[in-house]
C-alpha cells in the first residue's frame, strides 16, 4: 500500500512540478516580459526550488561520447550492449580513433570490468570512474536494471544470483586477461564469485580492486552498519519490502522501493541537503549560474534510484551485515563455501577513504586476511587522507589521487603474470 500511496503522491506532484518549472522559465527568459517584472528572479528561483523538489528523476545517462587521451588524441566512445540478463546488462565503452599509433596503444590496454553496486542507485554513478578508466583501458560495467522494470515471470534474483551473474560477466569477457574493480557493495559478491572460480580450477582475473566495501562489517562499524545489526531480518521484511504497483511492468514483484533507499540516503545528513537546497536558491538569485548547474548534475544523480529485488536485499542483509558469514569463512553460494584462500593467481588491491561514513575504515582492508592464497608480493592496501566514500570513485581525489594507483597496480599485475609464465 506504502508504494501505491508514493505513485498518488507522485501523480498529484507531477503537475505541480510542470507548472513551476515553465513558470521559472517564464521568468527567466530574457524575451518574456514577465522576466522584466520586480521580483522576477526571486520568483523563478523559488519555482525552480518547488520544480526540482517534485519531479520525477529518471535514470540518468553515462553521457561520455569522447575523451582525450594523455597524448592529446580524441578518442570517440560508442556504449553498447555486450550482454543482457534479465536483472543486468553488460554495457562496454567501444574506443574508436582515426590515429594508426593510437589504434595500435589501445589494443594493446588492459580489459577492465567495472562492478557498480546494487544498492539503490544506478551504475551512472560511476561516470567519473569510467570515464578516467578509458584514458588507458577497455572498459566493460554491470549496469543493473530497475527491478520494477523487471516483470515479475522472469523470477527471483537472490545474492547468489548476483555471484552468478559476475562469474557469467567475467567468462564472457575473458578471465585471463581480466581486471576487476568494484566499488561499494559488490567487493563481496565478486570476491565470492573469483573465489568460486578459483577453487574449481577455473582461470580468474588478472587482477582485483576493491572500494570502500564490507568485506568484515564487524570492523569500525558505521551508521549503516549498525542499523543491519540493531533489528531483526523480520523487522526490515516487515518494513522495508513493498510490492511494486500494477503502472509497473514488474507489477507483483516485492522490492525495496528506491523512494524508501533514497529516503534512507537523506535522512544520514539531512542538514547537508537542506543548506545545499539553501545555497541554490541563493545561487540562482545571485546569478551563479556555475554552481547552480553543478547542484543540478549531482541531484539529478542522487535522487535517481531504483528498486532492488527483496529477496536479493534480505539476503545481503543477513549474509554480509548480520551473520558476516564471509570473513567467518561460513558462506555457501548454490552448495559451494566461498574460499577466498583457494585465489592464487589474481592480485590484490583494496582502497578505503579515511572518512569513509558508509564502510569504515578496516572492513575493505579485511580481504588480506581471507585471500591468504596471493602472495604479499601481489597484494596492496591504500588509504585516501581526507576522502568519504565517494571520494574514492569520483571527483578530484579519484581522478589525481586514487585513478593513477590504480592504473599502476593493474600494470604491475600484467607484468608480474608475463614475468611468471616466463619462469
Amino acid at each position: 500500500m506504502l508504494y501505491q500511496l508514493h505513485e498518488w503522491q507522485r501523480a498529484f506532484l507531477g503537475p505541480l512540478s510542470h507548472y513551476a518549472e515553465a513558470s521559472a522559465r517564464m521568468l527567466t527568459d530574457p524575451s518574456s516580459p514577465l522576466a522584466q517584472l520586480p521580483g522576477a528572479q526571486r520568483m523563478a528561483a523559488g519555482y525552480e526550488l518547488i520544480h526540482r523538489l517534485g519531479k520525477d528523476y529518471e535514470k540518468p545517462t553515462f553521457d561520455i561520447h569522447s575523451i582525450t587521451n594523455p597524448q592529446g588524441n580524441e578518442i570517440a566512445i560508442i556504449e553498447r550492449i555486450d550482454l543482457e540478463t534479465p536483472f543486468c546488462q553488460l554495457r562496454r565503452f567501444k574506443r574508436f580513433s582515426d590515429d594508426p599509433e593510437t589504434i595500435e596503444k589501445m589494443k594493446s590496454e588492459p580489459v577492465v570490468l567495472v562492478v557498480a553496486p546494487l544498492s539503490g542507485h544506478h551504475a551512472t554513478l560511476l561516470r567519473d570512474t569510467a570515464r578516467s578508466l578509458l584514458l588507458d583501458h577497455k572498459v566493460y560495467i554491470t549496469d543493473w536494471i530497475d527491478a520494477r522494470m523487471v516483470p515479475a515471470s522472469m523470477g527471483a534474483f537472490h545474492l547468489d544470483d548476483y555471484v552468478a551473474t559476475i562469474e557469467k560477466f567475467i567468462r564472457h569477457i575473458g578471465a585471463e586477461s581480466l581486471h576487476v574493480i568494484s566499488v561499494c557493495q559488490p567487493t563481496v559478491p565478486v570476491l565470492a564469485a573469483i573465489s568460486l572460480m578459483a577453487a574449481r580450477g577455473e582461470a580468474t582475473p588478472r587482477s582485483m580492486t576493491m572500494m570502500g566495501g564490507p568485506i568484515d562489517p564487524r570492523r569500525s562499524p558505521t551508521s549503516v552498519n549498525n542499523l543491519a545489526t540493531q533489528q531483526p531480518l523480520s523487522w526490515f521484511r516487515g518494513n522495508v519490502i513493498h510490492t511494486v504497483p500494477t503502472n509497473y511492468p514488474g507489477h507483483g514483484r516485492e522490492v525495496y522501493p528506491g523512494f524508501l533507499q533514497h529516503a534512507g540516503f537523506v535522512a544520514m545528513n539531512p542538514g547537508r541537503h537542506l543548506s545545499s537546497h539553501w545555497d541554490f536558491y541563493l545561487n540562482l538569485l545571485r546569478g551563479d549560474l556555475d554552481d547552480a548547474e553543478a547542484h543540478r548534475k549531482f541531484y539529478d544523480e542522487y535522487n535517481a534510484v531504483l528498486d532492488m529485488p527483496a529477496e536479493y536485499y534480505l539476503d545481503t542483509i543477513n549474509t554480509v551485515f548480520q551473520q558476516f558469514l564471509l570473513p567467518r569463512g561460513l558462506w555457501e553460494v548454490n552448495g559451494e563455501r566461498v574460499d577466498p584462500s583457494a585465489i592464487k593467481r589474481t592480485s590484490l588491491l583494496t582502497i578505503e577513504g579515511e572518512l569513509d561514513d558508509i564502510s569504515g575504515i578496516g572492513q575493505t582492508e579485511a580481504a588480506h586476511d581471507l585471500c591468504t592464497g596471493i602472495p604479499t608480493s601481489r597484494r596492496a592496501h591504500r588509504v585516501v587522507e581526507g576522502a568519504g566514500h565517494y571520494g574514492i570513485f569520483s571527483g578530484r581525489r579519484w581522478r589525481e589521487v586514487v585513478y593513477p594507483q590504480v592504473r599502476d597496480f593493474i600494470r604491475r599485475s600484467d607484468m608480474a603474470l608475463v614475468s611468471t609464465k616466463r619462469a
